[in-house]
């Protein structure tokens, strides 16, 4: 051990601590500072900055022998807290720049530096010190985050009154269609939102650290598990194998399709007779200390025999590959498409057909925030597991069997979360602490490292896929044929449903009369499929978005003018035969068509023989909602102060749950007129609150949402006397009337059948996207220069959160099109490996048109908007390199060899 006297927040701190620990882990164990945040891990993504000796460090690489005796070091919590907030977070707050908040402390203490080194920056020099500095963001697409600097600067120069930055009610009182900040927004940007790994420090004593045993080889089978060793080793409480737990040991998928050739019970909470993937779980080590239960994890001795490893779907569907889930096939599932007339005649009399074949990758999630989780049994003896989780009720059922435990004897409770992004609307660890919660009888808690992270945990499902079309020499679509081959690694989960996807999806935004297809779901031993915002929508969607282009580029036309001429009017039909509720379309393209004639231009001006520039645009469209009767449940409840609280389950990833429930319940409360701190919310804890069904499929505005509504509905009524005033909280009681609402809604919607046709969502989200990039002749290297989104997402709740949703996935859509890839498990296994988008990566120069249509079966109008953003960005973006250099890239990401051997071809 080391001592040192550390001048922290303007305080002289004595601290003693080993020399190895790391400066992040000081300041947050031994000293509490819990607005350091500690990401990856490895420097790459800039949570733990802090502010020392007048440099910028990333705290989490700096060890504590290395921090010399007196250092100045400056944390969040020495710049502002919640009753007196610095600039820079009321800034944050004003433009939205703290979506999930995990990487806000980071970026706040950068800003910080910047300004007191130069105080007035522009736009491209705040850009080149965050990239200079690694701070890195998944949620925000980073515009927002500039936008609050150079607000902050100004108000710091005396330029800008603090005070136009703090939002003011409207005078008729309504929050609804605003820029409200979110209620978890002063935490956020004060360090003190506890996220899972903060609320981990502060368990109570005698909890147990956990450390993994995990799969170092895809495939294998297991001949034995050998404890002893580690079970010595100093400080192990007991190491938890497949033999401590009661239950059936496994995960349900949940399958729910009759052809499903899969039982849903391939997933092992923790491995007893194989291995299917890298970084399975075979044993779980509980011990006093993370150092003491890593090490005795090291010790523990797995007896593999090694399989054939099927680590892409051709090589598992290949005749000689055995079956990884013994008895039931690699390919366990098949979804069909047929609308309309048989193609074949159609394609044989067409003026003209295009085809083509597209690969999308297995993208990783990379939230900032690794996976976090711990678990404990109350004085009655209920299982409470705390997690990342966004489908609380839905893991409850998904993993009571399998731990042993009846439902009624668990509870699920969702931590602050850093963005999920959709991986955890799977499992993860939740069993995994369950597990070991019931094993030792101790509180216990697990936190991945970013390695673990991203080696263990699922990702984007890889489509491979065949299209093609058939149109007259005007440019109408006619027919579409379309083949397309899922990638869902060895675990089930939600398979089915993504496999649909792509006979929703394949060609949507347009009007085409006969589709027929045919997809499948493989079983192979990569990186199980998890949910990922879009959800098959990029999968399906980027294929015949650059098709459309392919085949304007052979008829002479224009790709705006092809697309114009074929999206949904009234008439036309969605692939599953479903009429759009809304035919917004045309008018949001009419909005992009004086941007794209702009764009165009500029690109032809700014193009070099070094540098060429080019345009791209693609529609996405996508469902708000799981599919068919979809449903959700909201309580609300009068309070003796006469305020008002709702119980939700609208999980909270980043996206702004807690917002999107106190717009809702404002605006339907608004005959009460509450003020929104009399709104109070009590959220995502199965114990204490219905179930409103997962966040994911960008379902949670439009059902949660519509449940929101009903239970206020039920209670304005009830609270209404005759002569039209209200009844206060002591008259409800008097006249014995209920104080609590149970909301329920249902979609009016139906699930496609096995040819995929059917009306599966009521409300749709639609996007017309324009890329402007530019191309290294010399290199290869696309740098995406502008990006302009026009978004119908109905009647928007709450304009800073759906602003950031838009920014957030769009940039994820630029990841997936040029960078993100988790294929080679060594090398993509860091943020830096698997292509993370920092901030030049990233175009500043980035606007959005919204078209608010209101829906007739959205809560005030709304739809969703997760997804969206996602749908088809990437596709604009490969359009925009085809149009800059002649190259297309029909198999992502479109790296800079590929796009050089592109070139290399046409010379």
């Amino acid at each position: 051990m080391i001592k040192r006297t550390l001048n922290v927040n303007g305080v002289d701190r004595m601290v003693i601590a080993a020399p190895t620990a790391s400066l992040a882990t000081v300041l947050r164990e031994n000293l509490g500072l819990t607005s350091v945040k500690v990401g990856c891990d490895q420097g790459q993504c800039g949570a733990c900055t802090v502010y020392m000796d007048g440099k910028l460090v990333r705290s989490c690489t700096r060890k504590f022998s290395k921090v010399d005796n007196g250092a100045n070091i400056l944390t969040l919590e020495g710049i502002g807290t919640p009753d007196c907030l610095h600039p820079i977070q009321i800034a944050w707050m004003a433009y939205g720049a703290a979506q999930c908040g995990f990487c806000s402390p980071g970026f706040i203490v950068s800003t910080y530096a910047l300004l007191e080194d130069n105080p007035e920056p522009t736009r491209e020099e705040i850009r080149d010190w965050f990239q200079k500095h690694r701070n890195a963001c998944r949620c925000t697409g980073y515009k927002p985050l500039v936008d609050a600097v150079m607000a902050a600067a100004e108000v710091l120069r005396g330029e800008k009154d603090l005070d136009d930055l703090i939002f003011e009610i409207p005078e008729d009182g309504r929050i609804w269609g605003t820029k409200f900040p979110r209620p978890s927004a002063i935490a956020k940007v004060t360090g003190t939102w506890d996220f899972g790994a903060d609320l981990g420090i502060r368990l109570p004593q005698g909890s147990l650290r956990c450390a993994l045993v995990q799969a170092e080889v895809s495939h294998a089978k297991i001949l034995g598990i050998d404890t002893s060793e580690a079970e010595k080793m100093p400080g192990v409480f007991k190491v938890v194998t497949h033999k401590d737990i009661k239950g059936k040991n496994r995960i349900t998928g949940l399958i729910t399709f009759p052809t499903n050739l899969g039982d849903g019970w391939d997933r092992p909470i923790l491995c007893d007779e194989k291995i299917f993937q890298y970084g399975d779980a075979i044993a779980i080590v509980c011990a006093d200390t993370d150092e003491h239960a890593k090490a005795a994890a090291a010790k523990v001795k797995v007896d593999l025999e090694q399989l054939p490893e099927y680590m892409s779907a051709p090589a598992a569907m290949a005749d000689d590959a055995i079956e990884i889930h013994p008895g039931t096939p690699n390919v366990y599932y098949t979804q069909k498409v047929a609308k309309g007339a048989e193609t074949g005649p159609i394609f044989d009399k067409a003026d003209v057909v295009v085809e083509g074949n597209y690969y999308t990758q297995r993208q990783p999630h990379m939230p900032i925030e690794p996976d976090v989780g711990f678990a404990y049994q109350d004085e009655n003896g209920k299982l409470f597991i705390h997690s990342k989780s966004i489908g609380l009720h839905l893991h409850l059922y998904m993993i009571a069997p399998g731990l042993g435990v009846e439902p009624e004897n668990l509870a699920l409770v969702q931590n602050p979360t850093g963005g999920t992004f959709g991986y955890k609307f799977s499992p993860t660890m939740e069993a995994l602490v369950g597990a070991a919660a019931l094993a030792t009888g101790r509180p216990v808690y697990l936190n991945y490292t970013w390695y673990q992270q991203q080696t263990y945990t699922g990702k984007r499902s890889p489509f491979i896929t065949w299209l093609r079309y058939a149109a007259t020499k005007e440019g109408k679509l006619l027919a579409m044929e379309t083949d397309w081959t899922v990638d869902h690694g060895p675990y089930s989960e939600f398979g089915d449903l993504l496999t649909l996807r792509g006979a929703q999806y394949i060609g949507a935004g347009y009007d085409i009369p006969a589709i027929r297809g045919e997809g499948r779901t493989v079983c192979t031993n990569h990186a199980w499929g998890a949910a990922f915002r879009g959800y098959g929508a990029p999968e399906s969607e980027f294929p015949s978005e650059v098709l459309m282009d392919e085949l304007a580029e052979k008829l002479g036309m224009d790709p705006f003018d092809l697309r114009f001429k074929n999206v949904y009017r009234k008439g036309s039909t969605t692939p599953t035969g479903q009429d759009p509720e809304v035919y917004s379309l045309p008018e949001m393209m009419e909005k992009l068509k004086p941007k794209y004639e702009e764009a165009k231009k500029l690109a032809a001006a700014k193009s070099t023989p070094e540098i060429k520039r080019g345009v791209g645009i693609s529609v996405g469209v996508y469902g708000a909602g799981l599919d068919g009767p979809d449903s959700s449940e909201v309580d609300a409840e009068l309070n003796a102060d006469g305020t008002v609280t709702i119980y939700s389950c609208w999980e909270d990833h980043g996206q702004g749950a807690d917002m999107g429930v106190l717009g809702t319940a404002h605006e339907a409360l608004r005959p009460l007129n509450l003020e929104p701190e009399d709104i109070l919310l009590v959220m995502n804890d199965t114990s204490l609150a219905p179930n409103s069904g997962p966040a994911g499929g960008s379902r949670s505005q439009v059902m949660a949402g519509q449940a929101t509504i009903n239970a206020c509905q039920q209670l304005v009524k009830a609270m209404k006397k005759a002569d039209g005033s209200f009844r206060s909280y002591d008259e409800m009681v008097a006249e014995k009337l209920p104080l609590r609402y149970n909301g329920k809604w249902t979609a009016p919607a139906s699930n496609c059948d096995e040819n995929g046709q059917g009306n599966p969502f009521c409300c749709y989200m639609y996007g017309v996207f324009l890329s402007e990039v530019a191309v290294e002749l010399a290199t290869g290297k696309t740098t995406v220069e502008g990006m302009t989104v026009v978004a119908d997402i109905g009647v928007v709740n709450n304009i800073l959160v759906v602003d950031g949703q838009i920014y957030g996935g769009v940039a994820q859509g630029i990841g997936l099109a040029l960078s993100e890839d988790y294929e080679d498990i060594k090398k993509h296994s860091t943020m830096v490996g698997a292509g993370f988008p920092y901030i030049k990566q990233i175009p500043d120069k980035f606007e959005i048109i919204y078209v608010q249509t209101p829906r007739p079966d959205g809560p005030f109008g709304a739809s969703g908007v997760g997804e969206m953003p996602l749908t088809a960005p990437h596709a604009a973006v490969i359009n925009a390199i085809y149009n800059a250099c002649g190259v297309r890239i029909r198999e992502l990401p479109a790296l800079p060899e590929k796009v050089l051997a592109g070139l290399k071809a046409k010379s």
